[in-house]
């Protein structure tokens, strides 16, 4: 009995030594650690920035025997996805952006038609010269996923629109304008911009300016781009971007109008209210009637969609 006591002993007491001694060596550590100072340049800065949102709405509804009327069957949807990689390294900067958008509707009394279609892609480099001021060199392209139609209430639909036709490219030296991070403002004097009709019937046509039965037409002229992507109160997230254009060698005066407006309200991690506005004028455009007239001509362009559904960030 004596020999189990003292061995009990022995274990308690080696328990507390060994305790004692972590505590002591833990406390070292962290004495010799708030006596370190960190230097700044051993942290590796991070070059790149990604992410990605992914907003997905459908809208369902049927009628059966309903006496207010109205059609029998209404289904739509509509998807966007905004994706950007951002690189900064010194005086470096080079700047990708992907914005895409489809949406679809079908009711008993229209039938399946789009009501949404957008593939905009960007790349901007720019080299830092002082005071929020960036030398760069910017490529857009914009263009479309399917098939577009014109529907007139007395014919069949009209093709006016596809992948390709048109499609527009636009290589632009310049300067940009970066205060912070959720404004810029690219200038630039001489800019280069190819319209490609792709398409054999709205090329013979001459649509968006091309000549009769060609495929390409190039402009040169000034180009600005703002840019503004800001949130409010955690969860409201506004995202603009206005593009103006002014061909010098053909009606400078009429300037071509890019102007797409997006406001996102989170109601919680997977949820969200998306509400888009976009204008376009181009006095190239010329497939709109004058109901007065009977004349064809540019008008502006305003799309406006709005949809409650599923949102990722990633």
């Amino acid at each position: 009995m004596k020999k189990i006591t003292l061995s009990i002993a022995c274990c308690m007491l080696l328990f507390t030594a060994v305790h004692a001694q972590n505590d002591w060596m833990k406390k070292s550590r962290e004495e010799a650690s708030d006596k370190i100072k960190k230097d700044a340049n051993d942290t590796i800065p991070k070059l790149w920035k990604k992410g990605m949102n992914i907003n997905v709405n459908i809208n369902q509804g049927s009628l059966s025997n309903w006496a207010a009327g109205g059609d029998n069957f209404a289904f739509s949807l509509g998807s966007n996805l905004f994706a950007w990689a951002f690189y900064k390294n010194g005086r470096h900067s080079w700047d990708n952006v992907a914005d895409l958008a489809y949406g679809y509707i079908n009711t008993t009394s229209l039938g399946g038609r789009k009501n949404d279609d957008r593939i905009d892609l960007t790349t901007k480099y720019g080299y830092d010269i002082g005071k929020n001021w960036y030398l760069s060199g910017l490529v857009n392209l914009r263009t479309q996923f399917t098939n577009g139609y014109l529907y007139p209430s007395d014919t069949t639909p009209q093709l006016s629109s596809k992948f390709f036709s048109p499609a527009y490219v636009l290589v632009s030296p310049g300067f940009d304008y970066k205060p912070d991070k959720s404004f810029s403002l690219f200038l630039s004097p001489i800019t280069s911009r190819f319209v490609f009709v792709m398409d054999d019937v709205l090329s013979k046509q001459g649509a968006y300016g091309v000549d009769t039965g060609s495929h390409f037409k190039y402009e040169i002229g000034a180009y600005l781009s703002a840019n503004y992507i800001k949130t409010f109160a955690k969860n409201m997230t506004y995202k603009g971007r206005l593009d103006l254009f002014s061909d010098y060698r053909h009606n400078p005066g009429n300037i071509d109008v890019f102007f797409t407006n997006a406001l996102e309200l989170k109601v919680n991690k997977w949820i969200s209210a998306l509400l888009t506005v976009d204008m376009i004028y181009d006095d190239d455009v010329k497939v709109f009637e004058n109901k007065e007239t009977g004349v064809m001509g540019p008008r502006l362009q305003i799309k406006q969609v709005i949809g409650v559904g599923f949102a990722a960030k990633f």
